[in-house]
């Protein structure tokens, strides 16, 4: 089959970094409840947040790094290195969870807290450890936060072929993924859940902005250059922010969503964040829309020091996003042990922010450490004297 699919330019954009940093530290916030600090994060204020950010750039990210390996090397090393990929995700994931659960564990005994063990769900290791345990290494049983690493491994663990095929109808694995999106929502696909239920970010749902991120890597954006720039989408793109802005806000005000019908209201809240709801997909595309748009590749601010811990994070996403989800709970118990004044909500936050972005530059200084250093060059051999000058 003919490869239809534009491959990205080459170069790191720094736009993903700077992104995927962003959504780091706004999950680490939004993790953390009764904290005046994570209003700052986008989940305030429209329908769409930082986990829809997450996996559309690890989708976008995926075939950018995997698809120019796949055709220069063939399937069988993209799909291997891919999957090499998945291997490291799953076992951050089983890090993450088992010293998650002992902290969680520790905590609850230490402080006389058994509340807590409810409250974060692993009350069922107390009754059945052994087949929590393993249920867990089945990504079927989730501590509370930990639902986004496990869709993650999901996604990426069934890319190999999508990928393949995308690289030659890549408009023809978007419809397909736009039919399973509605099949889900229309059926109730899910995968479930241990003990009971199915998992908080429904698979068949999310694949959505997974592969619209691949889509968009590999052509897309050019396919919608003209969408992009259009004024009409620039206003009625606008106006739709400012209406997410308004049902989201009337969510969390009862004064304000008690003047609109109860009917509407209840259109958009709750958020339906577990299948994707389709107003949750139209406000990240038209924001994705918008930001590439407005912030180009070559946007010289990316190069600003201001922005340079951020895209550090974004760099090293895979451990500040785990070291995040740990924080999150230690800052979450920090605040039930003070006064929980505003004063310390900042505090522990911007002590986590601190550590994330220490975390991130430590891993980047490291990773340079396991290479070996450059050779140094020769000395340039030293001239033999001409005949002549001899002579002279």
């Amino acid at each position: 089959m003919t490869i239809r699919a534009t491959l990205p330019s080459g170069g790191r954009d720094l736009r993903l970094d700077l992104f995927r940093g962003i959504a780091n530290w706004a999950i680490f916030l939004d993790h953390i409840p009764y904290n005046i600090v994570n209003w700052v994060t986008t989940r305030n204020y429209g329908f769409s947040d930082a986990a829809d950010l997450f996996v559309f750039i690890s989708g976008y990210t995926a075939s950018f790094v995997y698809a120019r390996m796949m055709l220069d090397r063939g399937f069988v090393v993209g799909a291997t290195r891919l999957m090499k990929r998945v291997w490291q995700l799953y076992v951050a994931h089983v890090f993450l969870f088992v010293i998650y659960i002992v902290t969680i564990g520790f905590v609850a005994i230490k402080f006389h807290d058994p509340d807590i063990i409810n409250e974060f769900n692993v009350a069922g290791l107390i009754d059945n450890p052994i087949e929590t345990l393993s249920q867990g290494m089945l990504l079927k049983f989730k501590p509370v936060n930990l639902d986004v690493l496990p869709l993650y491994i999901v996604l990426m663990g069934v890319f190999p072929p999508i990928l393949w095929f995308m690289l030659r109808r890549p408009d023809t694995v978007m419809i397909a993924s736009l039919v399973l999106y509605f099949a889900a929502r229309q059926f109730g696909w899910n995968l479930p859940a241990y003990p009971a239920g199915t998992w908080y970010f429904n698979p068949f749902c999310w694949q959505l902005l997974f592969i619209f991120g691949a889509w968009f890597a590999l052509g897309g954006a050019l396919e919608s250059r003209s969408v992009i720039k259009s004024k009409h989408l620039l206003i009625a793109g606008l106006a739709y922010l400012v209406f997410a802005l308004v049902m989201t806000m009337a969510g969390r005000f009862e004064t304000l969503g008690n003047l609109f019908p109860r009917w509407f209201f209840e259109a958009f809240n709750p958020n339906d964040k577990t299948n994707l709801a389709p107003y949750r997909v139209l406000h990240f595309v038209i924001i994705a829309f918008l930001v590439t748009r407005f912030v180009p590749k070559n946007w010289p601010g990316l190069e600003s020091k201001i922005f340079a811990p951020m895209i550090k994070c974004g760099q090293q996403s895979l451990e500040v996003f785990c070291v995040g989800v740990f924080l999150s709970f230690i800052a979450h118990f920090l605040l039930t042990l003070s006064s929980g004044s505003v004063f310390v909500q900042i505090v522990v936050s911007a002590g986590g922010i601190a550590i994330l972005t220490a975390v991130a530059y430590y891993r980047s200084w490291s990773k340079k450490q396991d290479k070996p250093p450059p050779r140094p060059k020769p000395a340039p051999a030293p001239v033999a004297p001409s005949a002549e000058s001899s002579a002279a």
